[in-house]
């Protein structure tokens, strides 16, 4: 039987309500370790995304079985997670634009988003192949909603989780979408096993779904920038931790086995007492999705070169969007209101890019924190055929900051 949940964590179908899950659930974030410090920035009140008012955030997580892979049963390690620009209830589109740094992966409708500068719904994230039934159901729900056009061209990104799940069991279900998106709200954001992030790996140890803000000066504007990801990228030795080589410090505790079966890692048993080898950690192999939200005003041009700074901050982290990696981002703006409409003539306000740079500085702090937020708050999962990911070890982390000064 699955277990289905999402954010704010209700269950779906026959199953009973529960609207929230306290902060104090999760492990301690970037934050309450005083690492978001060290990265630099103010955060916003929640650091999170849903800084930015009016932002939504809806996570349906799909969590079952154990042991050898049986197509179509599982085990089962997935989700989604979308975000609401806007809120679910507010149809009003938002200046958008997108970047990739490296393509090996997808996020559908950048073609009409890089054209008309115009972000029409919700973003969504899920895995490598359930995009399709991610974007029929967003289509199913769009078009029974009274105020939104009858037609559109949906927005859904993704990453593999094939290693921990059984991505071709196609695990996720129109209703789910659905669950997805009804179910999203403001206020605190869960993150690391949980969405589409659920069967994540980030740096080999696990990830998943993470989430910062920054919240400029106010002569700065006072403007607020919010960063949610999905990451499965990276290689351990090149994990950095603001400035420090956290990979190479903690360079065991790779994914594994516990079972004699074949596995997206051959040959490692969980256990094994063996050196570590090159060939564990030779590739930046995987994907990470980001979603940058402000309420600065911003046109779709600025929006452009904002989602270009992400890759600095998965860079800091150390991402260096490798061959087989899908590094995709997508920005938008919340001001401007009710431009999209065919009567009159809008008036827009544009923040000049004389100004701009503290936007930038934002962007790449929160997308950094986001991403360890990530890692911070995942769990150790062990998956199809006993493959296991550890999570990052929090005692550990601390120690290697304080062994080089931070």
């Amino acid at each position: 039987m699955f277990r289905i949940s999402l954010v704010p964590f209700l269950c779906v179908g026959v199953f009973s309500v529960a609207l929230s899950q306290p902060a104090s659930a999760q492990k301690p974030r970037a934050r309450e370790l005083g690492l978001a410090a060290l990265i630099g920035g103010a955060p916003g009140t929640l650091d999170a995304i849903t800084d930015v008012a009016g932002v939504e955030v809806g996570h349906t997580t799909l969590m079952s079985g154990d042991g050898p892979l049986v197509r179509g049963k599982g085990p089962v390690r997935t989700g989604v997670t979308v975000v609401h620009p806007r809120g679910k209830t507010n149809v009003d589109p938002v200046f958008g634009a997108w970047f990739t740094l490296n393509g090996n992966g997808e996020m559908t409708g950048t073609t009409w988003l890089e054209e008309s500068g115009i972000l029409e719904g919700p973003v969504a994230i899920t895995n490598t192949h359930s995009v399709g039934i991610v974007r029929d159901a967003i289509l199913l729900w769009q078009v029974s909603r009274p105020g939104l056009q009858p037609w559109g061209l949906p927005v859904v990104a993704e990453t593999y989780d094939g290693g921990l799940n059984d991505i071709n069991g196609f695990h996720v279900k129109p209703e789910h979408v659905l669950a997805a998106l009804d179910g999203a709200s403001t206020g605190h954001v869960p993150e690391g096993n949980v969405g589409g992030g659920t069967g994540m790996i980030c740096h080999q140890f696990k990830g998943g779904i993470g989430t910062a803000s920054r919240v400029l000066r106010p002569e700065d504007g006072g403007y607020t920038v919010g960063v949610l990801v999905q990451c499965n990228y990276g290689a351990r030795e090149n994990l950095a931790v603001a400035g420090v080589p956290v990979g190479r410090e903690i360079a065991d505790l790779l994914p594994c086995q516990t079972l004699d079966v074949p596995s997206e890692w051959p040959g490692r048993r969980c256990g094994d007492p063996a050196p570590f080898r090159r060939e564990d950690d030779d590739a930046d192999r995987g994907s990470i999705i980001v979603v940058v939200a402000t309420d600065a005003p911003l046109l779709p041009h600025q929006l452009k070169r904002v989602a270009t700074r992400v890759a600095l901050g998965v860079g800091r982290m150390g991402g260096l969007g490798g061959n087989s990696s899908g590094d995709i981002f997508l920005a938008f703006s919340t001001a401007n209101q009710k431009t999209s409409g065919a009567e009159g003539l809008p008036r827009v306000e544009m923040l000049p890019n004389a100004r701009i740079n503290p936007l930038f500085a934002a962007t790449v702090q929160a997308t950094e924190e986001a991403i360890l937020n990530a890692l911070l708050a995942a769990d150790t999962m062990t998956g199809v055929n006993g493959a296991r990911v550890y999570a990052l070890p929090h005692d550990r982390l601390l120690a290697t900051m304080r062994k080089y000064g931070r």
